[in-house]
């Protein structure tokens, strides 16, 4: 369903699938799947089976009844290009996306072949903002290149969990980077020095910076809360949007 979102650089999240399944690093300690082992325990139907994949094709239309015109994050409990969502699917997905305009969809992937292959033959809405997950060297920094070749109006890294130092990257037709560290039990530490490696590139290379949380730990290298942690970085909050838009 659609709900109201606390994610900071959204305003609503849209469901049509639930559930997922873990295909690098940045996975091992889902926020998602934690979630949804709760609303099992709730007696939510769509989660009667845990965090197993499911499509929901009767929440496709709920976009449809909004007219305030909202920032969607689609399938903030799953990943929309899992392989087991079917192109069939994906086109009913886009096809709702197109006939809301009045919105903008923030779609996020950690599978960016299956990306690549679905926008080969397709053109994406212009009022989606395409991104993809860059937790690490290994897994993330390969996704960008794919990600830098489709021609979404609006293309975004998400470095959170934020689990090493990214080295040098290609920020090349980048719009948006968003940094966090990792929450919840068992979250592994952020290092200042990552995020402001990548502040500095998103500088040097006109990408927009969001420094979203620490997460679990502090810039000091303690274990606190994220609520004790805040989300400043250097004594200040980075809420960079790409464009003019208004949250």
């Amino acid at each position: 369903m659609s709900t109201s979102s606390r994610i900071e650089w959204t305003e609503r999240t849209w469901n049509p699938a639930v559930g997922c399944t873990k295909v690098s690093a940045g996975c091992k300690h889902c926020y998602a799947e934690t979630l949804a082992k709760r609303l099992q325990a709730m007696g939510l139907d769509a989660y009667k089976h845990g965090f197993r994949l499911k499509m929901l094709p009767e929440r496709l239309d709920e976009p449809r009844q909004r007219k305030k015109p909202t920032m969607y994050f689609v399938n903030s409990m799953s990943d929309l290009f899992h392989e087991r969502i079917t192109d069939g699917f994906l086109d009913s997905v886009m096809g709702v996306i197109s006939d809301t305009p009045q919105h903008r969809y923030q779609i996020l992937t950690k599978r960016h072949e299956r990306l690549g292959a679905y926008f080969a033959g397709r053109s994406v809405p212009s009022n989606v903002w395409l991104g993809v997950s860059v937790e690490n060297k290994r897994h993330g920094v390969p996704r960008i290149d794919v990600l830098r070749r489709i021609p979404a109006k609006i293309r975004f890294l998400s470095c959170e969990p934020l689990l090493e130092d990214l080295g040098s990257l290609d920020l090349t037709g980048i719009h948006w980077v968003i940094v966090g560290g990792e929450s919840g039990p068992g979250a592994r530490p952020m290092q200042p020095d990552w995020a402001r490696a990548i502040r500095a590139q998103c500088e040097a290379q006109d990408a927009t910076f969001f420094f979203k949380q620490w997460g679990g730990w502090g810039a000091d290298g303690k274990r606190r809360s994220k609520k004790a942690n805040g989300r400043e970085l250097d004594g200040r909050q980075w809420n960079g949007m790409p464009g003019p838009v208004n949250l």
